[in-house]
């Protein structure tokens, strides 16, 4: 089969041992990251299968019908960049393994060390003593103060777990059933949504990124916050309300943010109001981005293809593609 994986952009899949998997495939990557549809159409007219690097490209229905080859799309966990209806539409199998209770502990380590670095404010202290000027401000310790988690999911716990062992206090908010699960296990979840936001000396986002969740962290939220603490997002930037975390930023509520994902991605513009803004501290969506995450999804993406090959598909999003071939 002709396989075609998107979006490698530092070339990195081919030096994993999952890649052995494609053994005996016509494999073709792309290390750049194309917008442009007709472009991209172009470069993928004979693919066979359709390998995706998270959501970095949208697949839609207009790319998919000037790809009248394509059969297998394979990616791994939630798929929103994807129009399954319009891969059914095409007779185009979406295999992504959801993998259920494993959450990704690149992203909640990352998550930690954001949330280090502002409480810490570790790049300012970084960059003060490289240019000679020794220590520039003073830091707060993590034992004893708030941490707020929204979102009560896989990879938020894992990041509770890391608070607790620095002595943190973790409180929750989430949606009325994520709440409600909270509060089965055990865990503190907020008296309001107000309390939550307004006192917690940090707080960090982790929810998935739907219709009904995007936007769900308003100017008001954020207004909430003290002027001292700290605000994490390393989920989705479609989750903050356009333009409310630079808005805020510029208000001194919170008094840093530190994210890993931006609304407009590769983030390439120094001159960007918010990537410019002296209290915000930004990496480039590496939440995810380790050789050994990497290795773990694209096993999983990699097995989908050989299953699909040896005409045994699993992890099957639109199964009636295949019952109908």
């Amino acid at each position: 089969m002709k396989v075609h994986i998107l979006d490698d952009w530092f070339d990195t899949l081919r030096g994993l041992p999952c890649y052995d998997k494609l053994d005996g495939q016509d494999v073709t990557v792309w290390n750049d990251h194309v917008e442009d549809e007709a472009l991209l159409a172009d470069r993928l007219k004979d693919a066979d299968v359709l390998v995706l690097f998270r959501e970095r490209t949208k697949v839609t229905r207009t790319l998919l019908e000037k790809l009248p080859n394509l059969r297998l799309i394979s990616q791994r966990s939630v798929y929103p960049h994807v129009d399954v209806p319009a891969c059914t539409d095409n007779g185009v199998l979406l295999c992504s393994n959801m993998h259920a209770g494993t959450p990704s502990y690149a992203a909640a380590e990352l998550t930690w060390a954001l949330i280090m670095c502002g409480m810490r404010q570790l790049p300012k202290q970084m960059a003060s003593v490289k240019a000679g000027q020794w220590q520039m401000g003073v830091g707060k310790t993590l034992r004893g103060r708030r941490l707020g988690l929204y979102g009560y999911g896989r990879i938020a716990k894992t990041v509770a777990g890391y608070a607790e062992a620095f002595g943190m206090n973790v409180v929750w908010w989430s949606s009325e059933d994520g709440r409600a699960r909270a509060k089965a296990d055990g865990a503190v979840v907020a008296d309001s949504r107000e309390a939550f936001f307004g006192d917690s000396d940090v707080v960090s986002v982790h929810v998935r990124l739907k219709p009904d969740t995007k936007g769900i962290i308003t100017s008001a939220d954020l207004a909430q916050m003290q002027p001292g603490s700290v605000f994490v997002n390393t989920s989705r930037a479609g989750l903050i309300a356009p333009g409310a975390l630079l808005d805020a930023l510029n208000t001194g509520r919170p008094g840093t943010a530190a994210i890993d994902v931006f609304d407009v991605e590769p983030q390439s513009d120094p001159a960007d109001p918010l990537l410019a803004h002296p209290n915000l501290i930004a990496t480039p969506h590496i939440g995810f981005v380790t050789e050994d995450e990497f290795d773990l999804q694209f096993s999983d993406i990699f097995d989908q293809v050989k299953a699909y090959g040896e005409g045994a598909p699993i992890h099957m999003i639109n199964p009636e593609v295949w019952r109908a071939g």
